[in-house]
């Protein structure tokens, strides 16, 4: 397991530091924050088993984990945007989370907005500064992710009548994905325990939404997904909620498979997602 190595990891870290551009930032200082800045279970990770079945292509100035249907499918294009957490689309974990979205029939694009340099292989420095490496990667990925959007749509087609977007995003990831509610280029979304969230975003959405909650979560507490629960109740919004007993922020891509509850959790939290897609899909 990935574990951090020194308290001076387990930061807070202002969030009005972290503020960072307007047109797609994941960060909005204007409106209060609902979900905030990772902490020490969003650098947790048991490595899970597996041989991916995906591709890594350059699209948009960015590497992205390209995994597509096995077989034929019918009906509109299904794509997946997947917005990865810290560990980025090319850790082991999230390309089998890629690969079995596209066992379902949907084209996965997963972008690695950190360029080569997601956090796990800087766990075991001792001098490492989260602090800085957060704030880097929020304004790095905030200016890459809109331009990578344009080249999608380019390359896939946009979402109408022949091409269904769907989003799904996990913590740092899940702003992406719930901004993208907000819009008409997706269907439907997604996220679990996710991070860097606001009562804006929330009061934004228009598309139908996901929310993959752990019970216990320091970066999205009870109270703050009741609030958000409550915004989309008040903008009668279409939404399902999911909430895992002994469950912690980040359970669905990083925890531990030998362990009966997270291993169900976790395939569960999926496997909803899927026919969540596919209901607004079809």
């Amino acid at each position: 397991m990935y574990k951090l190595t020194t308290l001076a990891l387990l930061v807070s870290i202002s969030l009005g530091a972290l503020v960072q551009g307007e047109s797609f930032s994941t960060i909005r200082s204007a409106s209060p924050f609902l979900a905030g800045v990772p902490g020490k279970d969003c650098v947790a990770s048991v490595l899970h088993e597996g041989t991916p079945t995906g591709k890594v292509v350059s699209l948009g100035g960015m590497d992205t984990y390209v995994s597509v249907p096995k077989k034929p499918t019918s009906g509109p294009k299904k794509v997946l945007l997947f917005f990865a957490d810290v560990y980025g689309p090319l850790y082991p974990n999230m390309k089998l989370i890629q690969d079995f979205y596209a066992s379902n029939g949907y084209t996965v694009l997963g972008p690695d907005y950190f360029f080569g340099d997601p956090i796990y292989p800087h766990l075991e420095d001792p001098t490492f500064n989260l602090t800085q490496w957060i704030s880097e990667k929020v304004e790095i990925a905030n200016e890459a992710t809109p331009k990578w959007l344009e080249v999608v749509r380019q390359n896939y087609g946009v979402n109408g009548k022949n091409v269904k977007y769907t989003a799904v995003g996990y913590c740092f990831g899940g702003p992406f994905a719930l901004n993208l509610a907000g819009t008409d280029d997706v269907v439907a979304a997604g996220f679990g325990h996710p991070a860097f969230l606001t009562e804006e975003q929330f009061q934004n959405v228009k598309q139908p939404l996901l929310l993959t909650l752990a019970e216990t979560d320091d970066v999205f507490p009870k109270p703050n997904s009741r609030r958000a629960e409550d915004i989309l109740v008040e903008n009668k919004a279409v939404y399902h909620i999911q909430t895992f007993s002994n469950t912690t922020h980040g359970f669905v891509t990083r925890g531990d498979p030998a362990i009966e509850n997270d291993r169900w959790s976790s395939d569960t939290a999926l496997r909803t997602f899927v026919e969540w897609s596919n209901r607004f899909t079809a």
